[in-house]
């Protein structure tokens, strides 16, 4: 079989297996915190045991072993079918995953791998309330000592922003242990138990009702050296492997999801008699026109990859193409629902296009925050694309 023939029997497995098992109440499933885990829990059970969960893992895993052309189809066929997004597990089967695969041990890979497509989760604790963009200026101190003849790291800090903390079983940790040289040298990366003693979790209540995110306080927590990701003080490079990890299938998925929501807006529009209203009619065409760009720009982000031909900084236009489009997709659907959007109604945890648009409008500007701020990802299109002169250090107005 060819390629291309190859491709198109995967999407017709896949649309098979979505059409028999995917959920079709899963946001009425998710309406508190409790639910959404146990729905997300579920969702990911039955995708590992399909093959669908990680393609992107090596081939000795169940359905590992994809090519990035395979992987593709499988999130273009999860997004057109309106499954759940796998939230909850997406840091364990992404950052943890590259984390180990690229740079933990042996012994460290066969002790967590398998257990992470049992359900265990993970969360990532980088950023510091001191230290976002500039994570290399973070605080958290590690001290080693001697405990009961064992070598140890003793912990204290405090992370924030870590997504689904309070769900996690595990921790990727970023961890000072020295202060000497440049502050990259001076970090270590840890794997932390989330239940050692001294670990407390604070999820944190974002405005439209969502607690997505959570801070993590570090009170002498004890923590075996070898739960270190090679070597003390190299923890800087370890974390590069965390943060490299996918983007791309993640905006695509996304941004399918989105072409698929747009059904809401349209529904929107003949609920409230404006089929006829030549400005909304002009305003919902300019929408669906940039989310269709935003998925066009999404494929050939990743075609570009699966022919070696990404360059630095197209990420970024995807990420700010997508988070654009969901604002002008979320706003439109407030301003079409008038004073019947004004008013609060319960949310669906883990979901970005729910129809509850005063909730999906105000968390859409979290996109323009999140994974590297639309500042950021401008500068790194103007430097690394554009060749354009960098900002001078200090510059201020």
């Amino acid at each position: 079989m060819t390629d291309t023939a190859n491709l198109e029997a995967l999407r017709s497995e896949v649309r098979s297996f979505l059409e028999a098992e995917k959920p079709t109440d899963w946001r009425d499933a998710s309406r508190t915190q409790e639910d959404f885990v146990q729905t997300q829990r579920d969702w990911f059970a039955r995708l590992v045991q399909a093959g669908y969960a990680i393609p992107h893992w090596p081939k000795e895993f169940p359905g590992g072993g994809r090519s990035l052309a395979e992987q593709k189809v499988i999130y273009e066929e999860l997004a057109k079918a309106d499954c759940p997004r796998l939230l909850l597990s997406f840091v364990s089967t992404y950052h943890a995953f590259a984390t180990l695969h690229e740079c933990a041990s042996e012994a460290q890979k066969a002790q967590y791998m398998p257990r992470i497509l049992e359900g265990e989760t993970w969360c990532q604790g980088f950023s510091e309330p001191g230290a976002g963009s500039d994570l290399a200026a973070l605080k958290c101190k590690a001290v080693r000592e001697v405990r009961d003849g064992q070598e140890v790291y003793v912990v204290n800090g405090q992370k924030i922003w870590s997504t689904m903390a309070q769900f996690a079983d595990m921790c990727l940790l970023l961890v000072r242990t020295s202060s000497e040289g440049v502050k990259q040298a001076g970090i270590t990366y840890l794997l932390m138990d989330m239940k050692t003693p001294g670990v407390s979790v604070s999820p944190i209540h974002q405005i439209q009702g969502d607690e997505e995110f959570a801070e993590i306080f570090l009170d002498n927590v004890v923590i075996p050296v070898e739960q270190r990701v090679g070597e003390e003080g190299k923890g800087w490079a370890v974390a590069q492997a965390t943060l490299a990890s996918e983007r791309g299938l993640t905006l695509m998925e996304l941004s399918y999801r989105m072409r698929g929501a747009l059904s809401r807006v349209a529904s929107l529009i003949r609920e409230h008699g404006r089929e006829q209203d030549r400005g909304v009619l002009r305003d919902f065409g300019a929408l669906v026109n940039e989310v269709d760009a935003v998925c066009a720009i999404a494929d050939q982000f990743l075609d570009n990859r699966i022919k070696g031909l990404e360059r630095i900084g197209d990420a970024s236009i995807v990420k700010n193409s997508y988070s654009r489009a969901l604002r002008a997709y979320s706003k439109l659907g407030v301003r079409l629902g008038g004073i019947d959007e004004q008013y609060v109604k319960p949310i669906t945890f883990g979901d970005l296009n729910t129809g509850n648009w005063m909730a999906d409008f105000m968390n859409s500007y979290a996109w323009s925050i999140a994974g590297g701020s639309e500042e950021v990802q401008r500068n790194i299109i103007a430097e690394r694309m554009l060749e354009m002169p960098r900002e001078p250090k200090n510059w201020v107005l």
